[in-house]
């Protein structure tokens, strides 16, 4: 038997345990931990409830508790700003949409994060457009009525849920689109407006589409148009903003799945493919359906593009409005 002196069968050791250890992943598996997808609004909204149903499916597929974390405040940037500074694992991610992303940053005297590079866009999970509508007393029937109005009194007042909310910016984006002197009537949530909307005390709201279909079907509020390119399957009789003549007015508030900047490729396209698959159960389209939201399953790179054109749409409006949050 060939005996090796003791330093060297000590460094002959050492080196094959360096080897081992070369030929393990660099990583644990992933998800071998809970997950959080940070919602930047509170309990109860459709970010929140988007955001629970996904979580709950996420769960099943990832083998793994998704877990819920309300993180509302300034426009959305408090949740934001959360998301960026988390660690890159996979374990921190948050339900993205127009407001954190694309208004929010922007009405801050200084912007928070970069709504485009301070992410990992990782999935869409789907849209749900604004709806233009107007109280009955004012006549108004279609979208051209109300320019038509606008232009002849000279101004028009218009109610939203909030400053800097995607109503507020959508009335700004007309304001500018369309030359017309609109003056945004703030309110504290979508409730309140709703409720000035039926007594007319403002004549004009614009808001995310879901909560108003009932005021529509007891004809307590009259819908102008949608701001999706195409009709929504909620309101299959209300025109389009295309239709009506003004496909550069086509917005949709938008909920997708991001995380911070920097993600592991491999962990952003499990994630990707998770969700899409997620999306394609008939299930969780009915369920979107009740919320108004499309679902629209596409590519990583797909969505971050997605988002990069809805900043530079947005990101100049809210400049120009001086809205402040």
């Amino acid at each position: 038997m060939i005996r090796l002196p003791l330093v060297r069968r000590g460094a002959l050791k050492l080196l094959a345990a360096g080897a081992t250890a070369l030929a393990l992943p660099a990583r644990a598996a992933w998800p071998d931990k809970p997950i959080k997808i940070v919602v930047t609004f509170p309990p109860g909204g459709a970010s929140d409830i988007v955001a629970r149903v996904m979580a709950e499916q996420l769960s099943q597929k990832l083998g793994q508790a998704v877990l819920v974390d309300n993180r509302p405040g300034a426009g959305g940037s408090v949740g934001g700003l959360l998301v960026t500074q988390a660690p890159t694992d996979g374990y921190t991610l948050m339900l993205s949409n127009s407001t954190p992303i694309s208004i929010g940053p922007f009405a801050l005297e200084k912007q928070p994060y970069d709504p485009v590079e301070g992410f990992t866009h990782i999935a869409l999970i789907g849209n749900a457009p604004c709806v233009v509508m107007a109280n009955p007393k004012t006549g108004l029937k279609t979208f051209a009525d109300l320019e038509a109005m606008a232009r002849k009194s000279g101004r028009l007042d218009f109610g939203s849920g909030g400053p800097a909310s995607i109503g507020h910016i959508y009335g700004e984006l007309m304001k500018a689109s369309l030359g017309l002197n609109m003056v945004h009537v703030p309110y504290r949530g979508g409730a309140p407006m709703t409720t000035d909307l039926i007594a007319g005390v403002v004549p004009v709201g614009i808001d995310v589409l879901t909560a108003f279909v009932p005021y529509f079907k007891s004809g307590q509020l009259v819908p102008l148009a949608v701001t999706s390119a195409n009709r929504s399957l909620l309101v299959p009789d209300v025109p389009s903003v295309v239709e009506a003549g003004h496909r550069n007015l086509v917005l949709d508030n938008f909920f997708g799945l991001s995380g911070p900047p920097r993600m592991p490729a491999d962990i952003v396209a499990r994630l990707n493919a998770a969700c899409n698959e997620i999306l394609a159960q008939p299930a969780v389209k009915q369920k979107m359906a009740e919320l108004g939201i499309t679902p629209s399953p596409v590519s990583q790179p797909a969505f971050a593009a997605f988002v990069k054109d809805q900043v530079a749409q947005l990101a100049p409006t809210v400049k120009a409005a001086g809205v402040r949050l």
